[in-house]
């Protein structure tokens, strides 16, 4: 078990944020947004310096920070990559964001890196694995990480443990939290004609630290079937919307990030994600505090 334990000093505030892109930093250093945090992905400020460390100085001396990792490998056969990791380490360290997290996916074989989160077999071999990946990634960065939930393609007939239960079991060995993304939900459950609401009911809801909601983009596979793509290219759609208000009748507000990463649209269009966001955090704050002052009352 990790010695890493939640720290109340590092969480990120309650409320919706959005991930930060180059090409909105004048839109909010003009606009001063009242958006709760942005998040980053971690590769994209391997860098020593240059104009993307300048703005986010800027943008993580006004907001809170997430920061998101897309090529540790954390379900990867192969050992961690420790010059990859030293690099997060380095950022995490020059900015101390509330939060780190990663995926429950590989992406390197070898020497190769394949820019793309892959998944893995839910059986004992990869759960120590991953438990293992995880607890060093924590001990390297001195703090609990969050593992997000993956997107999938495919499925791994040798898997023995469901999804839900591979990820709680990690976390319970480990001591990280967990990432609970609706859209990767939704997109894993239409590619693989399972329910999307079971998902979520099973979900170790206790743990969750952190709501990610996008869009998707849609295909058709080899056979004619439908078929999502995790694109983070498109306004989020009303399936997950409503995972997301059912994640909170279960878990009750938690720190809420819009993902638009490709086809990024204007700020503004942007900004309303964030907003309807934030208004379902505002309701489900509101309905908690009614349904605890009238227990209270009786």
């Amino acid at each position: 078990m990790s010695a890493y334990a939640p720290n109340s000093e590092l969480r990120l505030p309650i409320r919706a944020g959005v991930g930060f892109k180059s090409d909105h930093f004048d839109d909010i250093q003009e606009s001063a947004p009242s958006v709760g945090f942005f998040e980053i992905h971690a590769e994209n400020f391997m860098g020593a310096g240059g104009p993307p460390h300048t703005q986010l100085t800027r943008i993580r001396r006004d907001y809170p920070l997430s920061i998101h990792g897309v090529g540790i490998s954390i379900g990867g056969a192969q050992p961690l990559d420790r010059e990859h990791l030293d690099r997060v380490r380095t950022l995490v360290a020059r900015y101390e964001p509330a939060v780190f997290s990663e995926h429950l996916a590989w992406s390197t074989h070898g020497a190769a890196y394949l820019n793309d989160l892959l998944p893995m077999a839910y059986d004992d071999i990869g759960l120590a694995r991953v438990t293992r990946n995880v607890m060093d990634v924590q001990d390297a960065l001195g703090r609990r990480i969050l593992l997000e939930n993956p997107a999938t393609y495919l499925r791994f007939e040798t898997s023995d443990l469901s999804e839900v239960q591979f990820l709680s079991e990690v976390a319970h060995r480990s001591g990280c939290g967990l990432l609970l993304d609706a859209a990767n939900v939704h997109v894993s459950a239409v590619n693989h004609g399972f329910s999307a609401e079971d998902y979520i009911d099973a979900f170790p809801i206790g743990l969750v630290e952190e709501i990610h909601l996008a869009g998707h983009a849609e295909d058709a596979d080899e056979d004619g079937e439908r078929l999502l793509i995790d694109a983070h290219c498109a306004p989020v759609p009303s399936p997950v919307w409503a995972l997301y208000r059912r994640i909170l009748d279960r878990r009750g507000p938690v720190a809420t990030l819009i993902e638009w990463d490709n086809d990024l649209p204007a700020w503004p269009v942007l900004l309303d994600e964030a907003a309807r966001a934030e208004h379902l955090l505002e309701e489900r704050r509101q309905w908690s505090g009614e349904t605890t002052r009238q227990e209270a009352g009786a």
